[in-house]
């Protein structure tokens, strides 16, 4: 295999000629000139590999490239490159496994992929001297990898805080300021085409947990235990918590967390508030943003579309000429994906961080009920911050009392809320959201 940093032409093929694929095969072809006068690289489209293309015949693309099996591609000695953009997790692994001990460098957009399988796959690839090209698996168009790799290299990173799903982003901004319940916002995603028709890997939180394992195991050098990521959803929440949050300055975001502490990084996908002064709060719609602190760059943020056809596929083009121009290996090279390399952090068990939280208890208008939900927090070592209940509500059967508390962890107040939900003055279950108050700088 010749030294790709050597080379400024470099021949590839594309393995799913779907939403992305199509965009990535589309530009390669169609810009071949820009790209060659931006970058220097003459990119060569060998095949176009998919069981079906009519995706790719309404896009114009050439019919003598495509090839509905990957035998072909696999065998060919003049192939620098494979791009996977096939989507699910057991093929894209088999392919490339195989397009690895045949000698070809992978990119890949694949972030279920990677987060449950990165380290195998980095490891296979190192043991035949290649390099899989990522930046597309995270943020979309954003390129938070190689910032993450590369430009903020001199930091140690003390914390991640991203917006990383733009589904629920668009939903979550709806209910904010239309005022629409979670199944209205839902509806109207889908309409526009921002949602699937089934959008649970989005809207639960699965999608946004791939991304902040990824970027986790490169910002902090470790492999993270998939399953030990606490991960909840959108799909629960009440117009009721947001527009309350909105009335105490707050706004709700689907958030990926990863935060270093002295003892580990602590590690969460979940519905949060933030205050408005936080960069985040200002992100809104299908946009994604990526929030990093180094400690000594301070806060960065970087921000943009995270899905779609083209976004990412700029970044997929982004690494194969980066392949061609011997960046991408070398930002592969110091990766945190190696086995060997895991070791500097710990990843800290579920519910360990000390945070604010939210508290919403519908509870029943009589003396004595503060008093009892007070002795639970205090059993618990739970400071109240704040109380509120809402005077139009009284007369009601069961009134919302909020809470907002003073930092303890998750593991204490999810004791002290089984407890509230089962007095017999309480109603439905208690809704808990954790709030992040401050700038991510700002956080010890």
């Amino acid at each position: 295999m010749r030294p790709m940093s050597a080379r400024k032409r470099i021949r590839v093929a594309l393995v799913g000629c779907g939403t992305v694929g199509g965009a990535t095969a589309r530009i390669l072809i169609q810009d071949k000139e820009l790209l060659l006068r931006r970058s220097g690289v003459e990119i060569e489209v060998a095949a176009l590999v998919d069981k079906s293309f009519d995706h790719a015949r309404s896009l114009g693309l050439p019919e003598e490239l495509f090839c509905s099996g990957i035998e072909p591609v696999l065998a060919d000695p003049s192939l620098d490159a494979v791009i996977e953009l096939a989507g699910g997790v057991e093929f894209p692994r088999t392919l490339i496994m195989r397009a690895l001990d045949a000698g070809k460098h992978v990119i890949t957009a694949n972030k279920a992929l990677l987060a449950l399988h990165g380290p195998e796959l980095f490891a296979r690839a190192r043991q035949q001297g290649l390099t899989i090209g990522f930046e597309a698996s995270c943020a979309g168009g954003i390129p938070v990898i190689r910032a993450i790799t590369d430009g903020l290299l001199a930091n140690e990173i003390d914390a991640v805080y991203g917006i990383l799903n733009g589904t629920s982003n668009y939903i979550l901004t709806e209910m904010i300021h239309k005022g629409s319940s979670y199944a209205d916002a839902l509806e109207q995603a889908q309409k526009i085409g921002l949602a699937e028709a089934d959008p649970s890997l989005d809207v639960q939180g699965g999608d946004t947990a791939h991304k902040i394992a990824i970027m986790s195991s490169l910002a902090f050098g470790i492999s993270p235990d998939f399953a030990g990521i606490p991960v909840s959803g959108i799909d629960d929440l009440d117009e009721q918590d947001v527009l309350t949050g909105r009335d105490l300055g707050y706004v709700v975001k689907l958030l990926a967390v990863a935060h270093r502490h002295p003892q580990g990084v602590a590690m969460w996908v979940g519905p949060a508030f933030i205050s408005r002064e936080h960069p985040l709060a200002w992100v809104e719609g299908p946009f994604n943003a990526v929030s990093i602190y180094g400690h000594a760059v301070g806060h960065t943020l970087f921000y943009g579309r995270g899905a779609g056809g083209d976004p990412t596929a700029s970044a997929v083009i982004s690494d194969v000429l980066g392949l061609a121009l011997g960046i991408t290996p070398t930002i592969f090279a110091h990766t945190g994906f190696w086995p060997d390399r895991n070791g500097g952090a710990t990843q800290l068990p579920a519910g360990s961080e000390e945070l604010r939280f939210y508290l919403r208890i519908m509870a029943e208008d009589k003396p004595g009920v503060l008093a009892a939900i007070s002795t639970i927090l205090a059993r618990e070592q739970i400071s109240i911050a704040s109380l509120h209940q809402n005077e139009q509500a009284r007369g009601q059967e069961l009134i919302p009392v909020v809470i907002t508390t003073h930092t303890c962890t998750r593991q204490a107040l999810d004791r002290a809320v089984q407890e509230i939900n089962a007095l017999e003055i309480t109603g439905k279950e208690v809704v808990l959201l954790p709030i992040v108050d401050e700038h991510p700088e700002k956080i010890s």
